[in-house]
């Protein structure tokens, strides 16, 4: 019988793009494999199967489907292989993994491989579905990163975060790779450096948007009221409970739950939050009754990970589930060159805010916001900023505007550079090479841009002079 004789195709005819609705339905199983196409077409997808990863390979060039639900055990060709292939085609192609009960390790380094979620056998009918449809909405959210790509090359922004260092752009990868799936992610960083920015950003890319973000901070609720906070709890359920209340899992539920400074959560809370993670239920304190929720759960913590759970502050076992993702954040000290940037991304907030036209910094000014050490990161800087913008009398901030402590910080200003008669433009220019780089603390990108040349060039000058080896 043929493929498509049991749905409508759903695309725009002949020559037309192939519709986000085609599934391809890969599983060595002969019943398997039937029963999940034909209940995969009766939800009106335009289906087709293959029994393996090398028969899935031959039909994605001819049926182009959007989706891909594929067993991992297969011969030939398993799903770990199919995943790779894929992947190394750049397609835009998503794959859902089929895995035993006892082989969900597998399953989490598939996502980390690519993949978009993974579903334990026997499937659930009802958990597929719900899948399949956010894989659909998986389409806009791979035009919204290719808008903020356009956004980052032009304008040094991605959505709300902002920078363009290197450090930064291998942030936004990552958070393209996680956004589209349901996987967990963990961020770690310094306080003030943006740790639920970044989860605020893989919310609003992923297909879970129009839900719920709810967040909460783990270190500022007592531990005796943090699980009720986080499961909700039942009319009784402990002195001063007189009714029922929803907690955490049930606010975001379809949508992500952001836990910062999770390694702040008592073992015993981890404990249940695993089991959440892992069975994707749980019960109110006080409650008998089981309930499934669907929600994408992002981590935050301040301590090194590997450290926190050498200490025992964050638990092995919570620490690799929640680890599929792994976003850590650089201190404002260690991306200096997105400084300027950041800046004037503050000052045309807090001009907008409060009617002012603050243009920029002076040079003297910069100067001494480049030199500070910035123990507080983005956040101690936006409110610097934001200060600086109110009590600017004119089109500038300067020095004066600025808190004491960070101009005893900056120290004196760099002494200008002197030449005798008799210099030779040689020693002028090593003089000024070293001092540059003195200024910028050894940094070359920097100093090649204030020297106004190349970083090439910096490097074949610095190896001609011999001012390094």
């Amino acid at each position: 019988m043929n493929d498509s004789s049991h749905t409508r195709d759903r695309s725009n005819g002949a020559g037309a793009a192939p519709s986000v609705e085609r599934v391809l339905i890969v599983e060595d199983d002969p019943a398997t494999r039937m029963g999940l196409t034909e209940l995969v077409r009766t939800w009106g997808f335009l289906a087709e199967s293959a029994r393996d990863g090398e028969e899935a390979l031959e039909k994605v060039t001819g049926f182009r489907p959007a989706i891909v639900v594929t067993d991992l055990v297969m011969p030939r060709l398993d799903g770990h292989g199919l995943l790779k292939a894929l992947r190394e085609r750049d397609t835009d192609i998503s794959v859902i993994i089929l895995t035993a009960q006892g082989s969900v390790e597998s399953a989490v380094d598939a996502i980390k491989g690519g993949a978009y979620d993974y579903l334990t056998k026997p499937v659930d009918p009802q958990r597929l579905q719900i899948l399949l449809e956010k894989v659909v909405e998986r389409q806009e959210t791979i035009r919204e990163v290719k808008a903020l790509r356009r956004q980052l090359q032009d304008h040094g922004a991605f959505g709300r975060m902002i920078g363009s260092s290197p450090g930064m752009r291998a942030i936004y990868r990552v958070i393209e790779q996680a956004a589209p799936t349901s996987a967990s992610v963990l961020v770690c960083g310094e306080s003030g450096t943006g740790k639920e920015l970044v989860a605020q950003t893989i919310h609003q890319l992923s297909p879970r948007a129009a839900a719920p973000f709810v967040a909460i901070n783990c270190a500022a609720i007592p531990e005796t009221l943090l699980e009720s906070e986080i499961f909700g709890h039942e009319k009784g359920a402990f002195t001063g409970a007189t009714e029922r209340r929803e907690g955490c899992f049930e606010l975001a539920d379809n949508g992500t739950l952001f836990l910062d400074e999770i390694a702040e959560m008592m073992p015993s809370t981890q404990v249940k939050l695993l089991r959440v993670l892992q069975e994707r239920t749980f019960r109110r304190l006080g409650g008998r009754q089981e309930q499934s929720v669907d929600v994408r759960v992002i981590a935050a913590t301040n301590h090194e990970p590997s450290e926190a759970v050498r200490t025992g502050k964050l638990r092995e076992d919570l620490y690799y589930r929640l680890n599929v993702f792994l976003v850590s954040l650089p201190p404002l000290r260690d991306r200096k060159e997105d400084l300027p940037l950041l800046v004037q991304s503050f000052i045309a907030e807090f001009n907008a805010r409060n009617g002012k036209a603050v243009a920029a910094p002076t040079n003297e000014a910069m100067r001494v916001l480049e030199e500070h050490q910035w123990p507080g990161n983005v956040r101690e800087l936006r409110n610097v900023i934001e200060r600086a913008t109110i009590l600017a009398d004119g089109r500038f901030i300067e020095p004066r505007h600025l808190p004491g402590a960070l101009m005893q910080a900056s120290g004196p200003a760099q002494p200008a550079l002197s030449l005798a008669p008799g210099t030779t433009v040689e020693e002028a220019e090593r003089r000024l090479i070293e001092m540059t780089l003195e200024h910028t603390r050894e940094n070359k990108t920097k100093a090649a841009e204030i020297l106004g040349i190349s970083l090439k060039t910096l490097h074949n000058k610095l190896n001609r002079l011999k001012l390094r080896k």
